[in-house]
């Protein structure tokens, strides 16, 4: 393999480790401050479809992104009202945001374009443009520096450069800011918050409200980065993936990013290699398929070291009379 190969490698690995970037830090906020969060496989579906729906009307990738945000948004509200006001299960409300985002999008999708529950191909100003780096082009031919700046670093979407900033934004609100100190208190003991005066339903609606951006984020660069509109279920489980790489990470941001960028490397050798020849053994194209799956259950089971949640997580908060 050469140098070349290993840059398209990571290439690929960090636009298909975006979306589960985003989304990963939207679970990081919501389950901070106490409230967990499934639902965020539904909350990137809504967004997809929103945002490829809207931006193949109007032909305006920024409209779709708002309408992909807004959609996003709706169901973090209804998760967090049966979560926060009305007390309920919060696994329960997560599953069902996702089965409503799979059967509604669908069904609107159909209703309105006719094309088998997918949105019309996105092209031109539909579709968030790959940005070129100034100097990109004039040190492409540099060895290795100009390799990783030209091929690596430039040529993706605006969503992708959010992503990455998002990572240092959300490690200094959450660890350098009074509303980060207050986010995780609340997730942690939001008994000795509400004593202080703070209102812990505010703050977990703030929480849930900031996932729905950031989810809404991710499903608008499915449809408007990394593919040309929208097709049914075309999360295809991204939602669960950045849940494991969030434990992975032990809902830290910096972490974060590194287990989902791993979860786009795997796809991304999946998608280069469907065979690989270990030479007593040959690896299948459905086992490399499995890959990133088969690595989210080893997570999952707590193999990879011990993962402790915020200690007041899925449980509803009832002031004290």
């Amino acid at each position: 393999m050469d140098f070349a190969t290993i840059v398209e490698l990571l290439d690929s690995a960090v636009r298909l480790g975006t979306p589960l970037l985003l989304a990963c830090l939207a679970g990081l906020f919501s389950e901070r401050a106490g409230i967990f969060d499934i639902g965020l496989e539904g909350k990137m579906l809504m967004a997809a479809f929103f945002s490829g729906a809207v931006a193949a009307v109007t032909g305006s990738a920024w409209l779709g992104l708002m309408a992909g945000v807004g959609g996003a948004l709706s169901l973090s509200l209804v998760h967090g009202m049966a979560s926060i006001t009305f007390r309920g299960n919060q696994l329960i409300s997560g599953v069902a945001v996702n089965f409503l985002a799979s059967g509604f999008t669908v069904l609107i999708a159909q209703s309105w374009f006719h094309q088998g529950g997918r949105t019309p191909q996105l092209s031109g100003s539909g579709r968030f443009e790959p940005i070129t780096l100034p100097g990109a082009e004039a040190v492409k031919d540099v060895p290795v520096i100009g390799q990783l700046y030209d091929n690596l670093l430039s040529g993706h979407s605006i969503l992708v450069y959010v992503a990455f900033a998002m990572v240092p934004l959300t490690w200094w609100v959450l660890f350098r800011t009074r509303f980060g100190l207050r986010l995780r208190a609340v997730g942690e003991n939001p008994e000795s918050v509400d004593t202080a005066g703070i209102s812990v339903v505010r703050l977990r609606y703030t929480a849930v409200a900031i996932t729905g951006v950031l989810s809404g984020l991710a499903g608008t660069y499915l449809a408007t980065g990394l593919a040309a509109g929208f097709v049914k279920e075309m999360t295809a489980g991204r939602g669960y993936i950045a849940l494991a790489a969030l434990i992975f990470a032990k809902w830290r941001p910096v972490p974060a990013l590194g287990a989902t960028m791993l979860f786009g490397l795997l796809e991304a050798i999946s998608n280069r290699y469907p065979n690989i020849d270990l030479g007593v053994v040959n690896l299948p194209i459905q086992f490399m398929q499995a890959v990133p799956y088969i690595l989210t259950v080893i997570i999952l089971a707590g193999f990879i070291g011990k993962a402790i949640p915020p200690r007041a997580g899925g449980q509803p908060y009832v002031k004290e009379r």
